[in-house]
């Protein structure tokens, strides 16, 4: 996939789209071969690179170099970058500084948390040419507002809030959606209902689409096990046991040995 317009094609012929988060260049290239269909430069960076707590430590200038050195790794696939956390709430031209910087450094569509008071901004947005993903369910920079991170969507009030919200940012022009942290029930409503794609996270099966970040998925934090959480490697083990082994042969006097040497 190397545009948006092929998200919603997708959906049209009932095909389902993957998505990972990616944040530097090495990983990129890796993605760049595989058949995953698109990539988000995510500001869980902060978290995943950084070692912050949550997502409010990722600063514009953080999101751009992560977003440039992905790019230089990614040649073939969509490149969608986070808006961090206030970019869409300290005035107009800040944001679109904002985007301007993260589209300069490599994006080819952002993504925004939240509907209510943005969808004037988010259209604004996409007047001016640029593609954007909304973002509903669990939004992580609203974590210190949910008290945690949560399942969100329980109700039938915060259902119906959330249906609403997709409809509106569709109407919008968001070319897709994530639905974070919501039942199974609720995102399969919200995506029958919606002509652009569902992505899902903790959503359930029933959305157009899943995204997972690249260092969960291959299982490289030992203690990060959510529910929705699939491990595909254990990444964690694997390179423990190669740097133990690595340590060994130094010690050991193997490494390097007679061919490994001029």
């Amino acid at each position: 996939m190397k545009t948006v317009n092929e998200f919603k094609k997708l959906k049209s012929q009932s095909k389902k789209i993957s998505m990972v988060t990616c944040y530097d260049y090495w990983s990129a290239k890796i993605i760049d071969e595989s058949d995953i269909d698109a990539v988000l430069v995510g500001d869980s960076a902060a978290m995943v690179m950084h070692g912050f707590e949550t997502t409010i430590n990722a600063e514009i200038e953080m999101m751009c170099y992560h977003t440039a050195a992905v790019k230089r790794g990614l040649k073939n696939k969509l490149l969608i970058s986070d808006l961090p956390f206030l970019s869409n709430r300290k005035g107009i031209s800040f944001l679109m500084e904002s985007i301007d910087k993260l589209m300069k450094a490599g994006a080819q569509a952002v993504k925004i948390e939240g509907a209510d008071d943005n969808l004037e901004l988010i259209q604004y947005v996409i007047n001016s040419g640029i593609p954007v993903m909304g973002h509903i369910g669990l939004t992580p920079q609203f974590v210190h507002q949910f008290g945690g991170y949560k399942l969100q969507g329980k109700d039938e009030k915060a259902a119906e809030k959330f249906l609403d919200d997709a409809k509106k940012l569709e109407d919008a022009g968001c070319f897709a959606i994530v639905l974070e942290m919501m039942p199974s029930e609720l995102s399969a409503k919200i995506t029958k209902e919606l002509s652009i794609p569902t992505i899902g996270i903790g959503a359930g099966p029933f959305t157009d689409g899943q995204i997972l970040v690249l260092q969960d998925l291959l299982g490289m934090s030992k203690d990060f096990q959510p529910k929705f959480l699939r491990k595909y490697l254990n990444g964690f083990e694997l390179i423990l046991n190669s740097l133990n082994k690595f340590n060994d042969d130094v010690k050991n006097q193997n490494y390097p040995n007679k061919e490994e040497s001029y």
